[in-house]
């Protein structure tokens, strides 16, 4: 037999090679592509029709796109947005609760952490702890003043701190920006950091300046102290030359309710002199923290004992009361009703009572003096959370409509049912598409979304996230605006938000076609330098 001539073996070569890519299949042109979708990329540009590409993670490609994928989302004209980016939370223990699905289902697909002063103090030995978790969502962190200043004080914090303990406090602030935090955080209204002077504050801040962080603050005041607080902040920034982010701006209490046009006037002045200031907000009349914030600071520096010893000592208990009514009459108050207990583990029965309610429930009597014994009683049991009623709609409003207002919840990780937790952690950012995008028209939606993306993610340096456009990190939620909704109320808080079908953390959905997956994509998410 005469062997092939060199052009018939090509042939015959050919030839399988073609019968071979019948049984393979192609490989997909890209991970995921999301078709037929309204896209807001985050800029606050006019919505657009159009489908987006998603490669390793990345966004690929954004437009009229064809090609095969492994996965195809057909969107129905639904939005496409950048995920969520949720600057104000407190989510330390997020590796006990992992799965976040109260934040994925308002469309949050990442948080930062470590707000008003309490964070852990090694970020690196957290975000070890966040990666090993394997969150659905990414984590970011602040490092927090009130818990370096406890770590390096050793106690006894009505003073200031030594040159040594300053240093100490430098090195921790120092360690927590190389290990990848966004920035220094204090909570000026909380034990200990509310002994700090503001040349402490400067000093540490200098820190984290000079590694390009953030200074975000929960003031000393938001009554009617306010303008203090303020200049102290401003100060801050200018000093230690560094970008500041007011954190959950409101004016919070009657004597302080239509003043929201001078604290933009304040802030305007700081901003013409070349200051990079921003805030944050939550959609809520309410606030929620700490019980013992109705009780004088000084009362409670030092340990739960000392506290105790001074409520049974007749001189110092006067002091407390004294300080607590004066506190009631700068606040415009005549008693706690505003108040309603969110967590109190001494005696449950009392969630969710306000403070006269669970007074008469515990003492047999809601008076003034039997809601102040409660409320001491509680602090000398360990301590307990409320929700305080104390913000006006047209402050929220004139704050909400500002350029530079991100919206943030000032939550945390929830399950559901358990306490009595205001219902921000579960409704935030569903509330001000549903509420003020689209009800009261306040904010467009396009305006909303910017707020909610590339405004956090250049704020707090988080490099290709925030935006729709090719090369930046794959997170993204799909919605109908016409059907998001945030269920959670006050009086019933367990409810997830209503309308977000599709969310995606780096390309992978963690909710897919309304349903939890699997898939935990999240982990920590270090500053850009």
């Amino acid at each position: 037999m005469r062997p092939c001539s060199r052009n018939t073996a090509s042939l015959l070569l050919a030839g399988l090679a073609f019968h071979l890519s019948c049984l393979v299949a192609p490989a997909a042109d890209y991970d995921l592509l999301i078709q037929n979708a309204r896209i807001a990329d985050g800029t606050g540009g006019k919505i657009y029709t159009g489908s987006v590409a998603v490669k390793e993670g990345r966004i690929a490609a954004v437009g009229d796109l064809k090609g095969a994928a492994d996965l195809t989302i057909d969107a129905q004209g639904r939005v496409l947005a950048p995920g969520f980016i949720d600057v104000h939370t407190h989510s330390e223990k997020i590796a006990k609760t992992p799965e976040a699905e109260n934040f994925l289902r308002m469309g949050v697909t990442t948080i930062i952490t470590g707000n008003c002063g309490m964070s852990r103090t090694d970020i690196g030995a957290f975000f070890k702890e966040v990666e090993e978790s394997k969150p659905t969502l990414h984590v970011a962190a602040l490092i927090g003043h009130g818990d370096v200043r406890e770590k390096a004080m050793g106690g006894s914090f009505l003073r200031a701190p030594t040159p040594e303990q300053l240093d100490a406090m430098r090195a921790m602030v120092a360690k927590a920006m190389d290990d990848g935090a966004v920035g220094l955080s204090t909570g000026l209204i909380y034990v200990p950091g509310t002994f700090a002077k503001t040349e402490e504050i400067i000093e540490l801040a200098k820190v984290a300046a000079q590694h390009g962080g953030i200074y975000a603050s929960h003031m000393r005041a938001e009554t009617v102290k306010i303008f203090g607080a303020l200049e102290e902040f401003i100060r801050v920034a200018r000093e230690a030359n560094i970008r500041a982010e007011v954190s959950h701006l409101k004016l919070s209490s009657p004597t302080a309710w239509g003043k929201s046009a001078e604290v933009f006037a304040l802030l305007e002045k700081a901003r013409a002199e070349g200051l990079q200031i921003t805030h944050d907000q939550y959609v809520y009349t309410a606030s929620s923290t700490g019980l013992g914030q109705l009780i004088p600071d000084e009362a409670r520096e030092g340990t739960r004992q000392d506290f105790i010893k001074r409520c049974e000592d007749p001189e110092q208990k006067a002091k407390i009361l004294k300080g607590m009514q004066e506190s009631r009459e700068r606040l415009g108050r005549t008693d706690y009703s505003y108040a309603v207990i969110a967590r109190y583990a001494a005696d449950p029965s009392l969630n969710g009572k306000t403070i006269p309610e669970a007074a008469k429930i515990a003492r047999g009597s809601d008076s003034l003096e039997d809601q102040i014994e409660l409320i001491l009683e509680i602090e000398r049991k360990g301590g307990g959370t409320a929700v305080y009623h104390s913000i006006d709609e047209g402050d929220l409003a004139a704050f909400l409509k500002h350029p530079l207002t991100m919206f943030a919840s000032d939550g945390n990780p929830r399950k559901l049912g358990e306490d009595m937790p205001h219902p921000r952690s579960y409704g935030n950012n569903a509330r001000v598409l549903h509420r003020y995008v689209h009800e009261l028209k306040l904010v467009t939606l396009e305006e909303a979304i910017r707020k909610m993306t590339s405004l956090p993610a250049q704020t707090f340096r988080l490099e290709d996230r925030g935006i729709i456009r090719p090369g930046a990190w794959a997170d993204l939620v799909i919605f109908d605006p016409e059907k998001v909704k945030d269920i959670a109320t006050f009086e019933d808080p367990h409810h997830y938000a209503e309308g977000f079908t599709d969310v995606l953390v780096d390309g992978v959905p963690v909710i897919r076609d309304g349903k939890l997956t699997e898939a935990r994509p999240g982990g920590p998410l270090r500053m850009s330098k």
